[in-house]
Parts: C-alpha cells; sequence; structure tokens
C-alpha cells in the first residue's frame, strides 16, 4: 500500500532499535518520511540509518535513554539540528518484564513504570510543541502511542505490566481530549501477540516457556503488521484521527 500523505514529514520513532519501531521506521521512510531514530543501541540504529539511507531514504541516529530526562533532552535537540521541527512521534520505547506480585520484583515495577510511563511522558515533553506548531499551522500531527491487549485482558504474572499499558491507554484518552481542539491527533495502537524481542528479557523460565507456547499454538502478528497500521492512520487526512486500534492474531481470542 501507498501512503502518499506521508511524503515531506519528519517523524521520531522512540524504541526504533528493534520489533515495532524498527518496522515503523522503516516503512514511513520508503514513504517519503525524514525519520530519526530513537534508542539505547547505538549500534543497531545506525545499522538501520544506513539501510534506510541506501534504499534512498533520509535517517539519523540518536542514542537515547527516555528513562532519564537529560538524555531524552539532549536527543531532542540533536533532532531539532539536523532535522528543524517534527510533525509524527511514536512512542513504542517499552520492556514487558511478568511475574508473580508476590515475588516482589521492584526491579522490575520500576524498570517497567519508568520505561513504559515515565519514558513516554518525556518523550511527548520533548516534541509536544512541535506538534502543537504543526497542528496550528493547518499541518498533520501526529502522536502515537503503543500499548497492548493487556491494558484490557488480565493475564497471570503480567499485572504490573498490564497496569503500565493501561496507563498509557488512559493517558492517550486524557491528551486527545487537551490536545485534539489543537489539532493534533493521538492515536493509541493496543497490538495483541507480536512477534518481536518483547519477550527476551522475560527472568521467569515458566512464563517463558508460556509465551514461546502461545507462539507456536497461532500465527501471530508481525511487527510489520503494527507499522502497517501507523503508516495508514498516520497518512489519513488531517480532519481524520482513527483515535485506538485493537488490534490481534486471528486465533487470539
Amino acid at each position: 500500500m501507498s501512503y502518499e500523505n506521508l511524503t515531506g514529514r519528519t517523524a521520531v520513532i522512540a524504541g526504533a532499535a528493534s520489533g515495532m519501531g524498527e518496522a515503523t521506521a522503516l516503512l514511513l521512510a520508503r514513504n517519503g518520511a525524514k525519520v530519526a531514530l530513537l534508542a539505547r543501541r547505538a549500534d543497531r540504529l545506525e545499522t538501520l540509518a544506513a539501510k534506510i539511507e541506501a534504499e534512498g531514504g533520509t535517517a539519523l541516529a540518536v542514542a537515547v535513554d527516555v528513562t532519564d530526562s537529560a538524555s531524552v533532552t539532549a536527543a531532542a535537540e540533536a533532532v531539532h539540528a539536523a532535522f528543524g521541527s517534527v510533525d509524527l512521534v511514536v512512542n513504542s520505547a517499552g520492556v514487558m518484564l511478568p511475574n508473580p506480585i508476590a515475588d516482589g520484583r521492584e526491579d522490575e515495577w520500576a524498570r517497567m513504570l519508568e520505561t513504559n510511563v515515565a519514558g513516554r511522558l518525556r518523550m511527548i515533553r520533548a516534541f509536544l510543541p512541535d506538534l502543537l506548531a504543526a497542528g496550528e499551522a493547518g499541518r498533520s500531527a501526529d502522536l502515537v502511542n503503543i500499548s497492548s491487549i493487556g491494558a484490557h485482558v488480565a493475564f497471570p504474572s503480567y499485572a504490573v505490566y498490564g497496569a503500565t499499558q493501561a496507563a498509557i491507554t488512559q493517558l492517550s484518552n486524557g491528551l486527545r481530549a487537551e490536545l485534539g481542539a489543537r489539532k493534533v491527533r493521538v492515536t493509541n495502537i493496543e497490538p495483541g501477540l507480536t512477534d518481536t524481542e518483547l519477550g527476551n528479557h522475560i527472568d521467569n523460565a515458566e512464563l517463558s516457556g508460556q509465551l514461546d507456547g502461545m507462539f507456536e499454538f497461532m500465527e501471530s502478528l508481525r511487527a510489520d503488521d503494527i507499522a502497517d497500521l501507523i503508516a495508514y492512520t498516520t497518512s489519513r487526512p488531517a480532519h481524520v484521527n482513527l483515535r485506538q486500534v485493537i488490534v490481534l492474531p486471528t486465533q487470539q481470542v
């Protein structure tokens, strides 16, 4: 599918080193958007930027830790110096660290809260002036948050992760009420089982095995499927907001 309205736009993708963020960066760039690639793994970003530029696109790799305010501020300054103002922000940086709540894994709780919730807020704060300026100028302005079906469906041992995803879904609702009148679209995308690196950091052999079993049982979504949704959503006419998408593999209920 072609997304002609993406040509000439400037996008920032947090979590661009892998998975949904990487796939989204590639698709946006292939459809004419300049893309700023933000993530912790600088080597992965440089490889992705080189691939985009080899295909004729424009990309900037910026290492960032979204759990650190100064790092996000410095990243925003680097993006502005290279590209000027942006008009599309994709918040896809996140971690999934399930464990039974009785285990009391405060280290995991803190990491998920800092990355999945506070990290998204830092990204929004850094680039919201750009989005507001784009909306005021009559251009498309998009904030896309990636949460999860876990915002709506409870899974045993995923309580804290699910809570962070529900927070992003509700944050998106609140921001939509606050920013819609100023012509900034806020979209929340809530995928089900998706084949990404998200499950690679699970510190629980039983839960990791359960997740592997789900991938064996059903055909999961792919990162490209989510990128396709983001490209479709952000290429609609500026007065059209696809505000929330729950997307599941056909076999997932």
